[in-house]
């Protein structure tokens, strides 16, 4: 149980925040870049602060201020110049860096522009998203995690934005037994009351298998997670080796080797989350070219306006919302079972710590020699990651039958060699 002023201190995302300024240590996706394509200007939210996005003429990107800096109208109205995004109502122009470019209505000989600075952040493209970093200089590298720079692979974004606190959603990924629960026993019952039949065991997470010890390690990004189930040895590879990563501060790889789910703190009460999906068949053929990375929405409700738990993610979803917009922790009971909920909890306090004496927090990135690209965990076979597509977020992504497709091209391949084998001569 933590005190109100705990509670408050893990749960604001605010500038000049403790929790705040700790959390604007690290990038952040803000958009798909395909996004930029149907509309070069989009109004962004992140950390409590209004942004504007853009991508000009010229193909840089940018991210500003909401409001501009003359007559405080929003700049999501603005447009594109060769360099630049211009105010619809005056015609100010802006910078990436934010400096004020032209005036046109002020005197040419004025130099009222060159004093003039608009708040502005870094952007950059990885992987099909725009990332910005809202911290202080100099900005830490961007990590190039496996899924997002990996070659002859196809990928998809979805995002759902929810209405709760980021934290909410960062603490699925440590507390370990409500898969065995949320995501078997109700889960079937969801299936049962829609008239479907339950999962087949391949299916399930852990084949209804009950837990019967977890641990948690930490390295240089967050927590490995690990849990041994009934029956398995001391040797069993998952409590060897780790489970799924959590990268803190928000992040987790889930569903199939290719997938994160990365939850980005909007403001105190609500959270985007992108769920990011990469498509790499380990068959060693080329994979086609992919125009750009498809950006879809995720459908969270059904049509009484209640969630739909009929798929892995949006079980969790549910749970964090119901919990409030920010739920307060000094009414929970935890007990022996949540030691990894408590683990992180601390884990965010002593970053908060951290960098209120001016160091970085776990996970900062600023040797480039150790960025090429990250692995996460170790691959696994492309017809596990297809058995986990049909429970996750990529059941709903506009290129499914076609990554599906692509992920078991492989089995087709090898059935394809076999019938033609066999045909009579």
């Amino acid at each position: 149980m933590l005190s109100v002023r705990q509670n408050q201190l893990l749960t604001q995302v605010g500038p000049g925040t403790p929790g705040g300024n700790m959390l604007r240590r690290y990038w952040y996706p803000i958009a798909g870049l395909a996004e930029l394509d149907d509309d070069p200007v989009k109004a962004v939210r992140l950390l409590g602060e209004d942004l504007v996005l853009y991508r000009d003429r010229g193909g840089r990107l940018g991210l500003l201020g909401a409001l501009c800096p003359h007559r405080r109208v929003s700049l999501e109205y603005g447009f594109p110049e060769q360099e630049g995004l211009r105010c619809c109502y005056h015609g100010w122009l802006f910078d990436h860096e934010g400096r004020c470019l032209e005036q046109p209505a002020e005197p040419p000989e004025s130099s009222f522009k060159d004093k003039i600075r608009h708040s502005a952040y870094p952007v950059q493209e990885m992987g099909g998203l725009v990332w910005a970093y809202l911290g202080p200089d100099p900005a830490p590298l961007l990590p190039r995690f496996d899924v997002f720079v990996w070659d002859n692979a196809w990928r998809d974004v979805g995002v759902g934005t929810l209405p709760c606190n980021w934290l909410q959603c960062a603490e699925n990924s440590v507390d370990l037994t409500h898969v065995d629960y949320l995501h078997g026993m109700y889960y079937d019952y969801v299936l049962e009351r829609q008239g479907r039949p339950p999962r087949k065991k391949a299916e399930r997470r852990f084949g209804g298998v009950k837990q019967v010890d977890m641990g948690f390690d930490q390295f240089e990004f967050g927590l490995k997670k690990r849990r041994r189930l009934e029956g398995a040895g001391e040797d069993y590879r998952e409590w060897q080796e780790g489970g799924n990563p959590f990268i803190f501060p928000s992040w987790t790889r889930a569903g199939g080797r290719g997938s994160l789910q990365i939850r980005v703190p909007v403001d105190d009460t609500h959270t985007a989350c992108y769920l990011y999906s990469c498509y790499r068949p380990d068959d060693g053929e080329p994979v086609p070219s992919q125009a750009r990375v498809p950006v879809y929405e995720v459908p969270l409700f059904d049509e009484r306006g209640k969630f739909r738990t009929d798929w892995i993610t949006g079980q969790d979803m549910m749970a964090w919302v119901m919990q409030g917009p920010i739920m307060d922790r000094s009414l929970e009971k935890l007990g022996a079972s949540d030691r990894g909920v408590i683990l992180f909890r601390q884990l965010v306090l002593d970053e908060i710590e951290k960098v209120k004496k001016g160091g970085d927090p776990i996970g900062v990135l600023r040797d480039p020699s150790r960025n090429d690209v990250i692995v996460l965990k170790r691959e696994e076979g492309p017809v596990e990651n297809v058995r986990f597509m049909d429970n996750h977020w990529q059941q709903f992504s506009p290129i499914y039958e076609e990554a599906k497709a692509l992920m078991l091209r492989h089995k087709t391949k090898r059935f394809s060699a076999q019938n033609a084998a066999s045909q009579p001569v």
